[in-house]
């Protein structure tokens, strides 16, 4: 197994997602989907004390640690072979991610070539259970 080159500590400013002002009272708004308050009186877009949080850049997180994945590897989308030989020397900086409309043929002969150049593979097994089932 490929192990990362270094693996930071991932600290994140806040695990929690910004609340949707009134998605408490109608049932239509969800409560995970941010939209910023423009209202002239609105509480949250004026920051009143007690009311939710806003989302602002001081949440961001860290330059070395951003989109790294909890195992140290940052993802890298994969289409065909071809794009694995782009990782040739990066192989314990990013890890690969086969794309989601790539058939399972191709997926496992990019599988088997990642296992030669000893890149990491993040999704592997997906569209491989039902092809050996058969």
């Amino acid at each position: 197994m490929v192990a990362p080159l270094v693996k930071p500590r991932i600290v994140k400013k806040r695990t929690k997602k910004f609340i949707r002002h009134q998605s408490d009272r109608y049932e239509k708004l969800s409560k995970s989907s941010w939209r910023k308050p423009k209202g002239i009186d609105n509480r949250v877009r004026r920051r009143f004390k007690g009311q939710y949080l806003m989302p602002s850049i001081g949440y961001g997180s860290n330059k070395n640690t951003r989109h790294l994945m909890p195992d140290g590897f940052l993802k890298f989308v994969v289409h065909n072979v071809a794009d694995l030989e782009l990782l040739l020397m990066q192989n314990k900086r990013y890890a690969a991610e086969i794309a989601h409309d790539v058939s399972a043929r191709k997926r496992k002969a990019i599988i088997e070539r990642a296992q030669q150049l000893s890149i990491k593979v993040t999704n592997w097994q997906a569209k491989m259970r039902s092809e050996e089932e058969n």
